[in-house]
């Protein structure tokens, strides 16, 4: 089982509320800033993987440095949106969790729960 990484950026709330659900269930994880030690290119590829939404559910739509580019990531190569992703972290949304099998972006309780138990191989209580 590989191990849990949270991308995650010290002053989002999301990010806290996260890492604060994650220590009360006693849950080991591997912590990441998201600016400073940006996903490699493997592993944004895997993020991209893992979604079922592609770039909509890992876009941070709302940010004003998404909002300042001047193209549409919908319509650029795959690479090119990788290597965007990057060079502009904060274009993705937060906290990001993945396990190599298993992604929850942002804060979702009932997808940290499902996440948890199936890494433990048992069910949380709610």
């Amino acid at each position: 089982m590989e191990q849990l990484t949270f991308f995650s950026y010290p002053s989002c709330t999301s990010c806290r509320k996260t890492k604060k659900w994650l220590k009360a269930n006693h849950v080991s994880f591997d912590e990441r800033h998201l600016f400073r030690e940006t996903p490699t290119e493997a592993e944004l590829k895997r993020i991209l993987e893992l979604t079922t939404e592609g770039l909509d559910e890992v876009s941070a739509t709302r940010s004003e440095a998404y909002k300042s580019l001047h193209v549409n990531i919908d319509e650029m190569m795959l690479s090119d949106v990788i290597q965007l992703l990057t060079n502009e972290p904060k274009l993705l949304r937060r906290p990001i969790l993945i396990d190599g099998k298993k992604l929850v972006i942002g804060h979702n309780e009932d997808a940290l729960r499902n996440l948890v138990s199936q890494r433990l191989g048992l069910k949380m209580s709610m």
